[in-house]
């Protein structure tokens, strides 16, 4: 039951997402801490955090590590966290390989036209939406009152005054220093004051 509502969650999020990952850290979030409750949002944000430092894409990072962190929670298993993982995994790009069978076969007849165009103008500024929506989603909790929403920062998703002393950003922007420099940086800093 639990590992085919992780499946069609992580598909209908894999269908519906446009933008890349991280335009999918939001609509990840709200299915699986607001809708299904399987993780709070403290862990959310560990495995977005982790699903960032690993190679590949972010969105299926979090899908990987959410599907395992679901499956083991709810049995206790290592191999059903692993099921979780692999299916979770696979649901998330099912769709978009589907989708790119078939732009691949109709790309060519299509690219010119007028429709795909303004499709994909449209489609933009949505995808900057959910890029900035997955920022505050990991920053404030919203709670709705009525109509009214009201907003509070996450107090577990900033833990101390020594989370903000790592200036990974500053270090990375101004600097040019580079990633893995700064990952290993602030595996060392984390060891050290933590």
């Amino acid at each position: 039951m639990l590992l085919g509502q992780l499946a069609w969650t992580f598909f209908v999020i894999g269908a519906f997402t446009f933008g890349g990952g991280y335009a999918m850290l939001s609509l990840i979030q709200n299915q699986v801490v607001v809708e299904h409750a399987w993780l709070s949002e403290s862990t959310f944000t560990d495995i977005v955090a982790i699903s960032q430092m690993t190679p590949g894409p972010i969105g299926i990072n979090s899908a990987t590590f959410v599907g395992y962190d679901v499956l083991y929670t709810a049995s206790g298993s290592h191999l059903l966290g692993l099921c979780g993982s692999a299916v979770a995994t696979l649901s998330v790009v099912l769709p978009s390989f589907l989708i790119m069978l078939l732009i691949v076969r109709f790309y060519l007849r299509f690219k010119d036209s007028r429709l795909y165009a303004g499709t994909m103008d449209y489609l933009r500024p949505c995808v900057v939406g959910l890029i900035g929506a997955a920022a505050l989603i990991l920053i404030v909790k919203t709670t709705w009152n009525g109509y009214t929403p009201s907003f509070r920062l996450v107090a577990e998703n900033f833990p101390d005054y020594k989370s903000w002393i790592l200036l990974a950003f500053a270090a990375s922007y101004w600097r040019k220093t580079s990633p893995i420099l700064l990952i290993l940086s602030g595996a060392a800093l984390g060891l050290i004051l933590y």
